[in-house]
């Protein structure tokens, strides 16, 4: 602060000071409340890094937000401290040591972060990614959409194989599945030389803002429930980005038994004479609201990405039509909350499907990025 002569403040000194202490007394209540929040934050902070201990730093990257006091995503690097003692290294056994040794806080941190970056470990394949997902504890979730994917090893797959020049539009795992995932985990195998991030969004800033500018349209939907339907091919289409055959998707190539599984997941289906199936799905609400995520309406809808397309649609549960200025808002929305960073080898990204979209940008090759997909 600059020293204030009597040329600049002509003398008034003394009445600056009366005024300023005036000011204070006034609001000496509201400065001790802020007070004790700084000091609550700081407590805070000091015992994650305890909890830290000898397991990870805390990092950053380009791209990383901070909402209602969260970063996201949370980025944790190799501590080069306390070899032997669940840290002390960067090869993927240090990192398998360091999860199994702060299993609870890291799931912890998931919810609280909805997303968390593990970056500078040298994990370097499916295998040593499959080590990894294992020593987290988090049970195995097949996946059951539209996406074509391949097994690689253990409970690693592939992410959608779709031409990398297109797009992956934001969603929740499984969404419109009466089982889906709590956590989504990737792994950078191969960075793209550009493009071909993998955005995620904290939902419930999506249903925030619908609600702030649509909130009899966003009540109706939530209200009446959303319908969708969706066209899938009985064979894989790699040309596509929601290619997957029905045959490949409920695991058989017999129609009844198709139904059989369709029905124990939540699906209708009509069968196509070119060999394909519609699949019926709803009615399912537009936000929902998870235990333990501080009571938010999570927006945990697949709306903006079937609405309108070729293969697939999503109306309102009665039926009627969703207006296209409502959808189209939503996917700005959507666009403007999005977070997203640029891989690179060796990162793991832990998504909390229940609290996050995610979706990949169009990406030059080569690019592969792996998938597990857990309870």
């Amino acid at each position: 602060m600059e020293a204030t002569s009597e040329h600049d403040g002509g003398g008034s000194g003394a009445g600056d000071y009366e005024a300023l202490m005036a000011a204070l007394m006034a609001n000496r209540q509201l400065l001790e409340a802020k007070v004790g929040i700084n000091n609550a934050m700081f407590a805070a902070s000091d015992l994650a890094t305890s909890q830290l201990g000898h397991s990870f730093v805390v990092g950053g990257c380009e791209g990383q937000k901070t909402i209602d006091g969260q970063q996201m995503p949370l980025v944790l690097g190799p501590s080069t401290k306390g070899a032997g003692e669940g840290g002390g290294g960067t090869g993927y056994e240090a990192l398998v040591a360091a999860v199994k040794a702060k299993r609870e806080w890291l799931e912890d941190k998931v919810v609280t972060n909805s997303a968390i970056l593990l970056r500078g470990f040298d994990v370097r394949d499916a295998a040593e990614f499959d080590a990894v997902v294992e020593a987290l504890g988090w049970p195995d979730i097949r996946y059951v959409g539209p996406a074509p994917r391949t097994h690689v090893h253990g409970r690693i797959w592939t992410a959608n194989e779709g031409p990398l020049e297109q797009s992956v539009y934001f969603h929740h795992e499984m969404v419109l599945i009466k089982e889906f995932p709590a956590k989504v985990i990737l792994f950078c195998e191969v960075p793209p030389p550009e493009g071909g991030e993998t955005p995620f969004v904290p939902s419930f800033r999506v249903t925030e803002r619908a609600l702030e500018e649509f909130p009899e349209m966003v009540e109706e939907l939530d209200a009446k429930g959303l319908r969708y339907t969706f066209t899938a091919p009985s064979n894989n289409n790699t040309g596509s980005m929601r290619g997957r055959g029905w045959e490949d998707a409920f695991g058989t190539s017999d129609k009844s038994e198709a139904e059989t599984r369709a029905k124990s997941l939540g699906m209708g289906v009509e069968w196509l004479e070119d060999g394909g199936v519609k699949t019926i799905l709803g009615p399912r609400t537009l936000t929902h609201v998870f235990p333990g995520h501080e009571g938010r309406r999570i927006w945990f809808n697949t709306l903006v990405g079937m609405h309108g397309k070729e293969l697939s649609s999503a109306t309102a549960a009665d039926g009627a039509e969703i207006p296209a200025s409502f959808v189209q808002r939503c996917e700005e929305i959507i666009e403007e909350e999005s977070i997203q960073f640029r891989w690179r080898k060796g990162d793991i990204l832990i998504l909390d499907n229940l609290a996050t979209l995610h979706g990949r940008r169009p990406s030059l090759p080569p690019r592969r990025v792996l998938v597990a997909t857990c309870k």
